[in-house]
């Protein structure tokens, strides 16, 4: 999932980084309305998980790689833009200090992986929720970040097939074709980490983890 300096053009690249800048710094201003001090922790937490759950990478198409993403896990525990930020930190780390994935895509990286990733997936699985009143949450979980995880590889298809460096039905073939299987890993390790952490959040403070129930409420 992450793209390499040298994929993109420099009208794409260029393009990304001011979306995806302004875009973080948008999340950034969101998320410290929804952030909890007491929930840093588990924040941090969970991100940790998601960055080293990310080192394992799955060649697909030329330097492309395939990944757990994890994005829409950290959504339903923390909400999105908090989910879009974490995401964006992983992927920074990764890019600066371990060369995966490039600086000039990180911007592309940040769109697809960190927004298409949080969003799809969070969207989906609240919408989900609403639609069958709670019931069924673990495999609304798992489908949501199946999709997420698609969503965002199509997202890295066309950022390529616009650039001229495949055509877009080898970069879909490519791309979605392999997440279509890593996302059904994807969805169930999405599954149960939220399961478990809502569960023992409930046992401890009696309403769960808090954003999705407020979600709830809200609407």
């Amino acid at each position: 999932m992450h793209i390499p300096d040298g994929f993109l053009d420099a009208k794409t690249w260029i393009t990304t980084t001011v979306v995806g800048a302004g875009a973080v710094t948008y999340s950034l201003r969101q998320a410290k309305l929804a952030l909890e001090p007491k929930r840093v922790p588990l924040i941090a937490l969970v991100g940790a998980f998601v960055f080293a759950a990310q080192m394992i990478n799955f060649p697909i198409a030329g330097a492309t790689s395939g990944h757990f993403l994890g994005g829409t896990m950290v959504s339903i525990l923390f909400g999105p833009w908090i989910g879009s930020i974490v995401m964006t930190a992983v992927l920074l780390v990764q890019a600066i200090v371990y060369q995966d994935g490039g600086i000039t895509a990180l911007g592309a990286n940040v769109l697809c992986t960190g927004f298409i990733g949080c969003f799809v997936g969070y969207g989906s699985y609240m919408s989900a929720m609403r639609l069958f009143k709670g019931k069924g949450r673990a495999i609304i979980a798992w489908m949501s970040a199946w999709l997420s995880i698609v969503a965002a590889s199509a997202g890295v298809a066309i950022l390529l097939a616009f650039s001229g460096t495949f055509n877009l039905a080898t970069a879909l073939t490519a791309m979605v074709g392999w997440h279509m299987l890593i996302g059904i890993g994807e969805g169930f390790i999405t599954m149960l980490v939220t399961g478990y952490l809502m569960e023992r959040s409930a046992v401890m403070t009696r309403g769960g983890l808090g954003h999705e129930r407020v979600s709830r409420n809200r609407a």
